[in-house]
């Protein structure tokens, strides 16, 4: 609905309008990489897909108000972005991870850890998205970092980053969880000139810095030591 009404206002006002779609459009792909001809593997009933359903409709609308309404318009398919000022508890991997290891706490580790998951820098994002919306071209495109980790070698590049002692704990994984996740980004290569710079040993000291400053102070305001 939030898509719908802003396309409503791009249509009245003469807007270029932006969607920040998502790689969950791809569902659990059985395409790997993922590009973005690829039309995706999505349970339409299962309990994603009130998130992965809603995506790709509105990427539907979006196209519906661009033919039909003649509203300039460009998709983004986002994957997995990470960085400083990102809720503490948002329930990302990366976040979970991370504030737990801050906290002497079990990282968490659904499944057997084997799925994998692309890790792009925040900032990197801010420039794909600001190349897609000087450039021509509508999308989608996938913006992502095509660096793929297991959720285990993520835990392990945390534990060296924060705590080497830090221990995992397994829980059972969560229903329709994507097996695989890996973007192609030839297209926005190509196209937009864009391309991520910061690998995630390099951008997750950043996100670790603003994390540990935010928790202790939270920690302080609790009254612990």
């Amino acid at each position: 609905m939030g898509t719908l009404n802003m396309l409503g206002l791009a249509k009245r006002t003469g807007a270029r309008f932006l969607l920040t779609s998502t790689s969950e459009v791809y569902g659990d792909p059985l395409e790997h990489p993922q590009k973005e001809t690829y039309w995706g593997n999505v349970n339409p009933i299962g309990e994603r897909s009130c998130y992965d359903e809603g995506k790709r409709t509105a990427e539907t609308l979006t196209m519906d108000y661009h033919r039909g309404a003649g509203v300039e318009v460009r998709i983004a398919r986002i994957f997995n972005t990470y960085g400083p000022r990102m809720c503490l508890d948002d329930g990302r991997v990366v976040s979970n991870f991370v504030a737990q290891a801050i906290r002497k706490q079990p990282l968490t580790v659904y499944g057997d850890g084997k799925q994998t998951r692309s890790f792009q820098y925040v900032s990197d994002l801010v420039n794909g998205l600001t190349a897609l919306m000087d450039g021509e071209h509508i999308g989608p495109f996938n913006l992502g970092n095509p660096g793929e980790f297991t959720m285990l070698e993520l835990a392990k590049i945390v534990k060296e980053t924060i705590d080497s002692s830090a221990t995992i704990a397994y829980k059972p994984n969560t229903a329709d969880d994507p097996h695989m996740r890996k973007p192609d980004i030839s297209k926005a290569k190509e196209l937009l000139n864009w391309e991520p710079k910061i690998p995630l040993r390099e951008g997750l000291p950043l996100m670790v810095n603003d994390f540990r400053n935010r928790i202790l102070n939270e920690d302080e305001g609790k009254g612990l030591k």
